[in-house]
């Protein structure tokens, strides 16, 4: 079971995120964000104005509205650097557990001749052998040379079930700050000084290395656009207003230059950003930068690795086909013999399917003094030499191979019997395993399937309504894969894949304007990771994958690049339905500053004051006190995020102009009404 691991720091969160809600009031991180660096400066004048008020007039109707203006100004900029302080908070309280598990442990480094010496993990470098006992913390990040062993990884992964690592093979990297439970590993150690995985998933998960994704840019710069338009108009606004007689003072014009300005997505564009990535990071999935997370909103191809992705990954004895004459029981028998020396996930599914079906297992026992003959990757064959037959059980034309060179009788016709059978189960997209002995020759064929995993059709049918093509990629043949693809409901295949062939299919695809994801964990996997636009590597890879990806998912579940691409669709719909709202709250206070400021000189302007609002000072007020306080309303949706549903791209459209288009249009207008008529009753104006 995960811990939660930013609930228990709730309180201490909070406190945090108010306190850097005031730091980000510095000029130098202010300036990042154009649209509340205008906010704030127009705070400061304000200020400025009203404390010039109250130095020569003192208290009085000028006065108190000059400093609840500059008040609510403040409270604009504080609430919407809490907004993003609250956001990036969740990351530093998982970065604080993090940092827990990283100190300088001691550790036991291999010398030449066998010796060993005691130094602290600090003191290793690259290429360094460390030894790794039982109870002991992985010193530092490495790759498994000897041995293999349980590792409790749950101060990175958040699970409490420790994971197998072992030397070969694609589950051998491992992670400093882990724990051995048993057994003794002998580590290479890979990280450079200072530059250990855990060192990197603090400084990302703090967001240290967030940086603006190019639609974020490229938003930031049409609010500064938006921004300065609306200064020049509201800087001429006061020789207009003098035309017609009106007195337009600095602190009103600089209320309707903030009500004016997109300060509602102005203020929570970084909230956004930084909650997609911490949407994922409670997934247990690193975003190497945001821009890996709106890439994911984008993909529109995913390549997904047929083994432990969309099967379950071993292969599964499922069917005995005897050959014509040749008696069930007797096949079943010697697929078990030759098996009974398989270690296999296949060979001992084979042993259990068998004696389901009624083999007596007591005649392995009986078979004293017998050769059991192992599973090879260079003979890709078992068996068992008996005193008076030897059988065997393998790939197709490996047995079939081994049956020829005896020179058993009537094998022509064997040959073909079990090659027709073999080709049936290929193409129905199992894996055929034929059966022979010295005595009757040719027996039969076992059927071997890879299962795939429950419910992969239905998570395909939602990729495919959310206008993504899934690729299958496997090396199995061309007939198996077809089979598997159409079982499990993917949109295309790439069978008998080498890591070039991965890599060109990416590179064709990039070619055809396609935006690609894939997840993967081997060395083989590395260069087509790295192509990828969404790389997911799984935590259990080799160091030459995670260096590849720009996503690392420490639960190592290639199924979850579905749920990240729904989380980075997400982010981008989050976004674009609070610009739509923002954009649309700035027309509707239009209605209530504008009329206000003008009535006195213009009488006809008095039609566009629609919500009946009491005064000039009251309107300008009311629409500063909302302007301020829907920035601490959406911040829940803000981190939230709007919630994502597979449907076209003119569906969603109307849906965000409906919803937050008309309801960004409407809430000012119910929102300054009623403030209004509270700080009237107040006697605040």
């Amino acid at each position: 079971m995960k811990r939660n691991r930013t609930q228990s720091h709730a309180p201490s969160m909070y406190r945090r995120a108010v306190l850097d809600a005031f730091r980000k009031l510095d000029p130098r991180i202010l300036a990042k964000n154009p649209v509340m660096f205008v906010v704030g400066a127009g705070s400061l004048l304000t200020t400025a104005a009203f404390l010039h008020e109250l130095a020569l007039r003192g208290w009085g109707p000028q006065a108190s509205f000059g400093g609840q203006i500059s008040l609510w100004l403040w409270a604009t900029v504080l609430f919407a650097n809490f907004a993003e302080a609250l956001a990036e908070g969740r990351g530093k309280a998982q970065a604080d557990t993090l940092r827990n598990a990283r100190r300088d442990t001691p550790a036991v480094r291999l010398r030449d001749g066998g010796k060993t010496e005691e130094v602290f993990a600090s003191a290793l470098t690259p290429n360094d052998l460390v030894v790794v006992e039982a109870g002991q913390m992985i010193p530092a990040d490495g790759t498994v040379v000897e041995g293999a062993a349980a590792v409790d990884e749950s101060a990175i992964t958040g699970e409490s079930a420790p994971v197998v690592r072992e030397s070969g093979g694609d589950r051998s990297a491992v992670t400093g700050g882990t724990t051995v439970l048993s057994d003794r590993l002998v580590i290479r150690v890979t990280q450079e000084p200072g530059k250990s995985f855990l060192d990197r998933m603090i400084a990302l998960v703090e967001g240290a290395e967030r940086q603006k994704t190019p639609n974020e840019i490229a938003l930031n710069i049409l609010l500064a656009g938006l921004t300065i338009v609306f200064l020049v108009a509201v800087v001429t606004l006061k020789p207009f207003a003098l035309f017609h007689g009106v007195n337009v003072g600095v602190v009103v014009l600089i209320a309707l230059l903030v009500c004016l300005i997109p300060t509602t997505i102005g203020g929570l564009l970084a909230a956004i950003g930084i909650a997609g990535m911490d949407r994922l990071l409670r997934r247990n999935v690193l975003a190497m930068s945001g821009r890996a997370v709106e890439a994911a909103g984008d993909v529109d191809v995913l390549l997904l690795d047929k083994t432990g992705t969309i099967t379950l990954g071993n292969r599964m004895a499922s069917d005995f086909f005897p050959l014509p004459g040749v008696d069930r029981a007797t096949m079943i028998r010697a697929a078990l013999l030759a098996s009974s020396g398989d270690e296999t996930p296949e060979g001992r599914s084979i042993v259990d399917l068998a004696r389901s079906q009624g083999a007596d297992a007591a005649m392995s026992a009986t078979t004293s003094g017998a050769q059991r003959i192992p599973f090879t990757a260079q003979t890709r064959m078992s068996g068992i030499d008996l005193p008076d037959e030897q059988l065997r059980k393998g790939a197709t034309d490996a047995v079939l191979a081994w049956a020829d060179s005896l020179g058993l009788p009537g094998m022509a016709a064997h040959h073909a019997e079990a090659q027709k059978l073999a080709d049936a189960i290929a193409t129905d997209g199992g894996t055929p395993l034929v059966v022979a002995s010295t005595v009757e020759g040719v027996l039969g064929v076992i059927h071997l399937k890879d299962v795939v995993k429950p419910g992969m059709r239905d998570r395909f049918e939602r990729i495919r309504a959310m206008g993504i093509r899934t690729v299958m990629i496997t090396g199995d043949n061309r007939l198996t894969a077809q089979a598997i693809a159409a079982e499990a409901g993917v949109d295309d295949y790439l069978a008998e894949a080498k890591p070039e062939d991965k890599l060109h299919l990416i590179v064709d695809m990039q070619k055809g304007g396609r935006l690609v994801a894939m997840s993967g964990d081997g060395t083989n996997d590395a260069p087509a990771l790295a192509q990828s636009d969404v790389g997911l590597v799984m935590n259990t890879g080799t160091q030459a994958a995670r260096e590849a990806g720009n996503m690392i998912d420490l639960d190592s579940d290639p199924t979850k690049l579905i749920e990240i691409v729904e989380i980075g669709k997400q982010l981008l719909i989050t976004r674009g339905a609070l610009t739509t709202f923002s954009v649309a709250n700035d027309v509707a206070k239009y209605f209530a500053i504008i009329p206000a400021i003008f009535v006195a000189s213009l009488p006809q302007l008095g039609a566009l004051n629609v919500m009946r609002l009491t005064s000039p000072e009251s309107a300008v007020l009311s629409a500063v006190i909302f302007n301020a306080l829907i920035i601490v309303a959406l911040i829940p949706l803000a981190l939230r995020g709007v919630r994502y549903r597979p449907r076209s791209t003119a569906h969603a459209l109307r849906t965000n102009l409906l919803v937050y288009g008309l309801g960004g249009l409407i809430a000012p207008f119910i929102g300054i009404k009623c403030i209004d008529l509270l700080i009237t009753a107040l006697g605040l104006v």
